[in-house]
């Protein structure tokens, strides 16, 4: 069953959402060479908990740690450790929190101080694809649109969209129906319906489609070793425009 959520609901949502959008503007300003993985998670997890919330995903089937940071060919899921980041790099940021029982997320990817043209393509590409995928977010639409406006973006631009992980709906569970494909399955999928909650996340990679998943059984890698990028936003299906519950008006993305 996909949920249709009062607006009393929204509301809980729309602040959990909006712990997570502040601890990425919190994030991003702390990525810098030399800065440990661990070090940004234990920044991420004072945030959310000094905020009245808890980490949505430690302890989640296992997780390790509050946030994913996935960096260079890291497509999802990186466990945060004693990686520093270097200067070129680019570095996706994933964090959920878990507030009066409702979940928020939402996911970005940045540079580790200047990039070179083709991280640089892949994170607008990427970026742009969200905003595609946000606008084809509207009642009266199938969730097959949001599919397709993920995929054609990410394909014109030239790179290639991942299909083993999709997007989801989000609300008392961090992960419900429906599931949400950045690609055409061929499916037309469900009816898009006002008081729908989804986490619309696409996940792009530089070279060729391929996962591949590393024995720790979390982190999740491209195949060829290129770099991948990954932005997401939670958000309330309306009968116009979606109402993004993770934006910021401190950080923009998906918004184009």
């Amino acid at each position: 069953m996909i949920a249709l959520r009062e607006e009393s609901e929204i509301a809980t949502l729309r602040e959990a959402n909006r712990i997570v959008s502040d601890t990425l503007v919190t994030l991003v300003e702390q990525v810098r060479p030399g800065i440990t993985t661990r070090e940004l998670d234990a920044i991420a997890e004072d945030c959310i908990r000094g905020a009245g919330a808890a980490p949505s995903f430690l302890g989640y089937r296992g997780y390790p740690n509050s946030t994913c940071i996935s960096v260079e060919d890291v497509i999802v899921h990186g466990i945060p450790g004693d990686r520093e980041l270097r200067e070129g790099q680019i570095v996706s940021i994933d964090v959920g929190a878990y507030y009066l029982g409702y979940h928020g997320d939402a996911a970005l990817t940045v540079g580790c101080g200047p990039v070179d043209e083709l991280r640089r393509r892949l994170m607008d590409a990427t970026d742009r694809a969200l905003s595609a995928g946000l606008q084809a977010a509207r009642a009266g639409n199938y969730l097959v649109d949001v599919s397709r406006a993920v995929q054609r973006v990410c394909e014109q631009a030239g790179f290639s969209v991942v299909r083993d992980f999709v997007g989801h709906g989000i609300g008392r569970k961090m992960h419900e129906e429906p599931q949400v494909p950045n690609f055409d399955t061929g499916v037309r999928g469900p009816l898009l319906r006002d008081g729908m909650v989804l986490a619309i996340e696409p996940m792009v990679n530089a070279g060729k489609p391929g996962v591949k998943v590393l024995r720790d059984g979390w982190t999740a890698v491209t195949i060829d070793g290129k770099p991948s990028a990954h932005f997401e936003h939670s958000i309330v299906v309306r009968d116009g425009a979606p109402e993004i519950l993770s934006a910021t008006p401190r950080l923009i993305w998906g918004q184009r």
